[in-house]
C-alpha cells in the first residue's frame, strides 16, 4: 500500500498514513486535532541505489576538466 502525505487546514499538522488508492475511501483526520480538513500532499519519489554504474558522471573536477582548466 502507498504512503501519502497530508496537511491539515485547521491545525496545520503535517502527517503521513499508509492507504489504499481507493478512492471512495473516506478522508483521514487530522491526529493532532481531529479534523477532517485535510489536504493531500504532493511528494517527491526518492531512490537510493548502492554503487555507480560505469558510464556514470564522474567527480565534479573531472566532469569539468580538472584543475586548471580555467587558468
Amino acid at each position: 500500500m502507498p504512503m501519502f502525505e497530508y496537511v491539515c487546514r485547521a491545525c496545520g499538522q503535517r502527517f503521513e498514513e499508509i492507504r489504499s488508492r481507493d478512492q471512495d475511501q473516506p478522508a483521514p483526520v487530522c491526529p493532532e486535532c481531529g479534523s477532517e480538513q485535510v489536504v493531500k500532499l504532493f511528494s517527491s519519489f526518492a531512490s537510493r541505489s548502492s554503487g555507480s554504474p560505469s558510464g556514470s558522471r564522474g567527480s565534479a573536477a573531472s566532469s569539468c576538466g580538472g584543475p586548471g582548466r580555467f587558468t
